[in-house]
């Protein structure tokens, strides 16, 4: 009964302003994956095109690894809430495009191009400020708790997107369908106008943000941060763990299917595809619960090796059960040491760069998966899945060795956040 606020469970969600902002953002991470089941859906249909599938993956990511510092430099300057907006509003206008270009009939492959481009810089513009807004709205203190149920909200709207999409598109067809979907934005955007967090409303006086100089800025936040072996450590864990495996192997998820023995699609597949969602879901509910595990650097990189392991046994696994049940652990060590490893940066980062380092956090957590395909898509056509996998995870491994032995290094106390 003596815990802390920090130590409760569902402790930010004891905060009216998260509490809106978890269920609104929730309904918009639905949405985001509800656009994606219907356009992916018609795109197949239309073009039958590997290429543009291998597209609409690269573009979803590959804006987190080239804007994610831009993005982090201007929350560092602008109001989050705003940046956020903007983002929600280039999802409803590229869902509109795609509602109309469906119901004239007239879509085309440069339309699915420009369109997937756009969708993946909204998304840019959500991630950054997103996490400085959430950070305004608990505090320190509750930071943990927040970014656990952050993980929570997008791992329901992964889950929830892909039966509330089918639903629409069968009962309204794909154009209606996602017509009616870009209204499901519009109460976070609305919440947003009048929400009371963001730089007029902080207690503490920011250092003037500096003027935002592109790619320029990559090297500056590096530079600024280089001494603190924590923040440094977390973004090269982040941007490893992207690299190597990413959501890499959700897209080999039909060949393992196929290789355990069920690889005529139907419940079985789809339960592969959602036992690590799941696992992810069931590890935000428990860690919340019962307050576990601190954020601690060596806490991160601990469960990081833990699910190299986790990887490399599914990829090795004969068993349709026992590979569920390592997918269920992958996704709920997945969740424990990233949303970890968040809440240590954004807790060290220096405040007035803060929006910065956490777009170098995302271009390395977020940007990196671009290259996930190549490590065990395109490796994977040479040598196999399975090893390619596999030799993913240890090389993963070997990295987060490495890194143990730098974070080992004194940290020098003057780059650490207050």
């Amino acid at each position: 009964m003596n815990q802390t606020d920090s130590q409760r469970s569902f402790a930010a969600l004891r905060h009216p302003g998260y509490r809106a902002y978890f269920i609104l953002a929730s309904m918009a991470m639905m949405a985001d994956s509800i656009e994606h089941v219907i356009s992916y859906w018609v795109l197949f249909e239309k073009f039958q095109s590997p290429a543009l599938g291998g597209f609409a993956i690269i573009s979803h990511w590959l804006p987190f690894l080239l804007f994610s510092v831009w993005s982090g430099a201007l929350v560092d300057r602008f109001d989050p809430r705003r940046m956020i907006q903007i983002g929600m509003v280039l999802f409803i206008g590229v869902s509109v495009t795609w509602g109309l270009l469906f119901t004239f009939d007239i879509l085309e492959i440069w339309h699915a191009v420009v369109l997937l481009i756009l969708h993946g810089l909204g998304g840019v513009l959500w991630g950054p400020p997103t996490q400085l807004l959430v950070h305004d709205i608990v505090g320190h203190e509750q930071l943990q708790s927040a970014i656990r149920l952050n993980s929570m909200g997008r791992y329901l709207g992964l889950l929830a997107g892909p039966a509330v999409g089918s639903a629409i598109m069968l009962m309204l067809g794909p154009a209606n369908g996602i017509l009616v979907n870009a209204l499901i934005y519009l109460p976070l955007v609305i919440w947003l106008w009048k929400a009371p967090y963001g730089p007029k409303f902080r207690k503490s006086k920011s250092v003037p943000a500096r003027t935002v100089h592109g790619f320029k800025d990559i090297f500056s936040t590096a530079l600024a941060i280089v001494e603190n072996r924590t923040v440094v450590t977390m973004i090269l864990l982040a941007g490893s763990a992207a690299f190597f495996i990413g959501n890499g192997y959700h897209p080999q998820m039909p060949e393992f299917a196929y290789d355990l023995g069920y690889g005529d699609g139907g419940l079985t597949y789809g339960l592969l595809l959602a036992a690590d969602a799941c696992g992810a879901l069931f590890a935000g509910v428990v860690l919340e619960s019962l307050g576990l595990l601190r954020p601690q650097a060596r806490s991160a990189l601990t469960l990081a090796m833990l699910w190299c392991f986790f990887i490399a046994a599914f990829s090795a696994s004969t068993s349709y059960p026992i590979a569920l049940a390592l997918l269920f652990a992958v996704g709920f060590v997945e969740l424990s040491f990233n949303s970890m490893a968040q809440t240590l940066v954004q807790l060290r980062a220096p405040r007035e760069i803060r929006g910065r380092v956490i777009g170098l956090y995302n271009m390395s957590s977020l940007g990196m998966r671009t290259f996930s395909g190549v490590t065990i898509g395109v490796i994977g056509g040479y040598i196999g899945i399975h090893w390619s996998l596999a030799l993913s995870a240890l090389a993963l491994l070997v990295t987060i060795a490495m890194l143990f032995t730098y974070l080992a290094r004194p940290e020098s106390t003057a780059t650490t956040a207050r």
